[in-house]
């Protein structure tokens, strides 16, 4: 109203001055406007205003012109009334521009909002492009009214169809205006029962279960639990559910099933809550839905029209995941058409387009395919450009790239180029529907490609810690960037300290070496850990208080090492393939704190030039190289693939200029699929991940591998229901221990009677106690199924399974100088004389440490769900799992030793302390591994 009415005045102002002028021609330069006036701005300066004008001082008066002049103005929106006046002067035109501002919103309030976040209603006003409606901009009824359509549909999706919405519009003077939006959003109207009818073949579980939007939520095919929880009910997403329930009908070969417009009825809730015992109060719609399913119908046959460069009709027919005489399924058909698609594109043909013409055969019951092709023309990448890499710079990216200008478009080399981008995790996820533009050029025969990015910050600083297997309780501060200077450098600092492991690390990669595809890079270390198992051995027996004597004969030591790492890679071009080559030294110092321990790294041969006892502990030095092979087409993340496979291949060679001799070979396969339920989907939002792992590791040339180097099993990285490194093959080491000479009524024999302060009589004797040996062969497999909940949350089930054994016992072979250290000594002391021993007796024991039977080839796997949580200010995924093992070592074991009555003095102190030696060293062994774990870490499994 306000436009039409300074139009008019407009107008009317035109008309008068063009009557004076008809009457009375002024003067020369009367028709010159000689001033412009603003009148009535308060906000917008002057100068924005006749900014937007077309009309200027010194300008001959023309009506065209101030009409534009109007337009212009009304349209900035900025004005709720607007008038352009003419005033004649004796010296010309002067034009008042009359502007009343719109006022100026200060403040948006949402009362009443509790089944969404005000986040939610901007996040849903910025998709809607609503547009103009924030704090400090012009306020307009009209996308006021805009704005209250959106939060009732955003509403109605969170099962609030019956909300209401009213503004409350309140002027602050001058010239501003609070809007406060009153909502009751009403009861919450859920999904009731969804029924079927006229589907004579096809289940109404089948149906319902097409129905994505508002099927409900249970575990799927499971008759019992598929109805859990009900779904929010959504007006707006039944139109598409009901189009997939008849393509569901399509899909099962019924070609001309007909879905009615679904009937609804809402009734209200009753009964009462699972939870709170108490009636439910919220709204049901039961939506009944009319089929009609109609002949089922087979695939005649497919034929094709208009492929003019591409001849060869059977390549055409192998891109349809169906065969002729099938039942006919759209599905299969639509995949058909996108393969056909993609082929094209690979071909360089972008505007490629496929009809389908359907010609069904009532008669027969069959439907033949006539596709109709449109080739277009094969094009050639004219330019390549790139838009939002403020750091990074162009080359980094086009070297990615596994297509280039000039060549012949091939989308199936740009979608590989994407995801070798995603690989770098330089940038957020590239998509090819949502980060790539093309232009092509029909004249000449060419695209250009842009592509945009959004580049993630290239440095972090990240405060970690919590809980792990390896590491313990610990705390880690990390430094990293893995952009530096936009080159793709990366180069990281890390620190991490926990009870059970230390470390630094400094590392530098770079990529790309003198702008050449070789990647280069070096790692400087200092670790130490401390691997105890004792804990384990009291695990596994049940034994909750280990005495003195049994903390002796466990595993228990730290292992300090220092080092670095040089590595030289090759990617192979235009593939997912890298080879390379890394060379490892470090210096390691074994401290023991059992005897078991002690005997275990002083005897057994893993050092070249047999160097054993007390040395064998200190200066263990590993030079290494390693031959690596990988392949890696997983994406679109790199810390959380939804698809693709990763093969990593390694074969590592010690004993280059070091003292410790082996080779170990290990393979990794890791596969990932995008789900919905127990279907594989590309658009699942869940995700099925398998990993499998084999290793291997020998000595050679006379050395046996370093027990440190051996494999343990268990822990959050492979094996959830199991401790680290406690499962593993139990060996009985040779020992040589002192046992208390005791008198029956429990009291020791003490060297002096008269002086108590020189000790009591011990004797030496012969025995095998059961210690963890670690395994030469290991095999891994691991199988998670994940379900994202809300952002960085998600749950997942999954399946550890795995079995670490020793093969080659000769790999535990004693060093010749390790068994004489148990063999000289002599055991036993039938007499003695004064407080000492006397007729001892010589003791040969095997020099091969052996497996004990029943411990060595033991598969385990547990089961076991478990939620995540990626915490922003730890920087780590925090996980709380339950674990059941279904299978695991539970075995009684008779124990050995080489203990007689021979190597006891006569009498009672003798008998008494033979029958103590055998009960302690001789008796039945029991292993127990834990059936179920409940467990909080920070930590990954892969």
């Amino acid at each position: 109203m306000c436009r039409i009415l300074g139009l008019l005045l407009f107008c009317g102002s035109s008309l008068v001055a063009w009557a004076q002028q008809d009457v009375a021609p002024p003067a020369g330069g009367a028709n010159v406007i000689t001033q412009i006036r603003v009148i009535g701005n308060r906000k917008i300066p002057r100068e924005t205003v006749l900014a937007r004008l077309f009309t200027h001082v010194g300008d001959t008066y023309d009506a065209a012109t101030i009409e534009r002049d109007f337009n212009s103005l009304w349209n900035t929106g900025y004005f709720e009334n607007l008038q352009i006046a003419r005033e004649d002067t004796p010296k010309g035109i002067l034009l008042d521009v009359i502007v009343k501002e719109k006022p100026t919103i200060r403040e948006i309030n949402y009362k009443g909002l509790n089944s969404v976040s005000t986040s939610d209603v901007l996040d849903r006003f910025k998709k809607e492009h609503v547009t103009g409606f924030s704090v400090e901009s012009p306020y307009d009824p009209t996308r006021l009214a805009r704005a209250i359509d959106v939060i009732r549909a955003l509403l109605a999706e969170h099962g609030h169809q019956f909300a209401t919405v009213k503004p409350d519009v309140k002027t602050i003077p001058p010239s501003s205006v609070s809007i406060t939006f009153n909502i009751k959003e009403g009861p919450t109207v859920k999904v009731g029962n969804i029924t079927f009818t006229g589907n004579r073949n096809v289940p109404s579980r089948d149906l319902r279960a097409a129905m994505r939007n508002l099927r409900p939520i249970g575990i799927p095919h499971s008759i019992f639990l598929e109805n859990i929880f009900a779904r929010t009910y959504d007006a707006s997403k039944l139109e598409e559910d009901t189009e997939r329930v008849r393509r569901a009908l399509q899909d099962r070969g019924y070609f001309r099933a007909g879905v009615a417009d679904p009937i609804t009825h809402i009734r209200n809730e009753g009964g009462l809550s699972f939870f709170t015992f108490r009636p439910r109060q919220g709204k049901r719609i039961d939506i009944r839905m009319p089929v009609e399913e109609g002949e089922r119908y087979r695939l005649g046959h497919i034929t094709f029209t208009g492929n003019t460069h591409v001849p060869n009709v059977k390549a055409l027919r192998a891109q349809f995941p169906t065969k002729d005489g099938e039942y006919f399924n759209a599905t299969a058909v639509g995949k058909g058409l996108e393969n056909l698609r993609k082929a094209y594109g690979s071909l360089g043909y972008i505007n490629f387009t496929a009809v389908p013409t359907p010609q069904p055969d009532d008669a027969k019951h069959v439907v033949n395919l006539d596709i109709e092709i449109d080739e277009g023309k094969a094009f050639t990448v004219s330019r390549i450009e790139f838009q939002g890499n403020t750091i990074t710079r162009d080359r980094v990216i086009r070297r990615e790239l596994l297509i280039e200008e000039g060549a012949p478009y091939n989308s199936n080399l740009w979608e590989a180029s994407l995801l070798h981008l995603n690989q770098l995790d330089y940038f957020d996820p590239l998509k090819v529907d949502q980060d790539t533009e093309t232009h092509p050029d029909d004249q000449t025969g060419t695209v250009s490609l842009l592509l945009k990015v959004h580049e993630k910050g290239k440095n972090s600083i990240a405060l970690n810690g919590g809980v792990s297997g390896l590491s313990g309780t610990f705390l880690g501060l990390n430094y990293s960037t893995n952009n530096f200077l936009g080159l793709g450098e990366t180069l990281s600092l890390q620190g991490n300290l926990g009870n059970l492991a230390r470390s630094v690390v400094f590392a530098f990669n770079e990529p790309y070496l003198r702008n050449k595809p070789v990647s280069v890079g070096f790692q400087l270390f200092s670790r130490k850990s401390d691997y105890n198992s004792a804990r384990n051995y009291a695990a596994v027996t049940g034994q909750s208080n280990l005495t003195a004597a049994q903390q002796s004969l466990t595993q228990n030591y730290n292992q300090s090492s220092t080092g670095l790492n040089f590595s030289v890679a090759y990617p192979i071009r235009r593939t997912f393939k890298r080879i390379g080559l890394t060379y490892s030294w470090d210096k390691s110092t074994i401290t023991t704190f059992s005897q078991a321990s002690a005997n275990l790294f002083q005897t057994l041969a893993f050092r070249s030039g047999q160097i054993q006892g007390p040395n064998a502990l200190e200066g263990i030095y590993t030079s290494s190289v390693s031959l690596s092979y990988s392949y890696n087409k997983t994406g679109p993340s790199v810390f959380k693939p939804r698809f693709g496979t990763d093969i990593n291949a390694a074969l590592q060679i010690a004993g280059l200029f070091g003292n410790v001799r082996y080779f170990s070979p290990v393979v990794q396969y890791k596969h990932y699929m995008a789900m919905s339920g127990l279907h594989r989907n590309p658009d699942g939002r869940n995700v099925l991940a398998i990993r499998m792992q084999a290793s291997y590791i020998q000595g050679f040339s006379g050395d046996v591998a370093p027990p440190f180097a051996r494999f343990y099993s268990g822990g959050d990285n492979e094996l959830r229901g199991f401790d680290v490194r406690a499962a593993t093959p139990y060996a009985f080491i040779p020992v040589r221990q002192n046992i208390t000479l005791t008198n029956p009524d429990g009291t020791p024999v003490p060297i002096d009677p008269n002086n108590f302060t020189l000790g009591n009589i011990t004797i030496p004797i012969p025995i095998y106690r059961p210690v963890s040996v670690g395994g030469d062969v290991k095999f891994t497999n691991n199988l998670e199924y994940r379900i994202p909940i809300a952002g960085p949350v998600g749950f997942a089930v999954f399946n550890d399974f795995d079995i670490t054994s020793v093969v080659r016992q000769s790999q535990l072979r004693q060093s010749v100088e390790g068994a004489d250290q148990l063999n000289s000594p002599l055991y036993g002391c039938t007499s003695y004389y004064n407080g000492a021993c006397q007729g001892g007796q010589s003791i040969q024991f095997i020099n091969l440490i052996r497996p004990i039977s029943g411990t060595n080839v033991v598969p385990r796997d547990s089961i076991g769900g478990e939620i995540s949580a990626l915490l922003p200010i730890v920087n780590a995924p925090m996980r709380l799992y339950y674990a059941y093992n279904v299978s695991r070592l539970f075995e009684n074991v008779q124990g050995e030793s080489l203990i007689t009555r021979s190597m006891f003095p006569a009498g009672g102190a003798g008998d008494y302390t033979y029958n103590q030696a055998i009960t302690a060293y001789d008796s039945l062994l029991h292993f127990r591994e834990p059936r179920k774990t409940f467990r909080l870490s920070v930590s990954t499994t892969f």
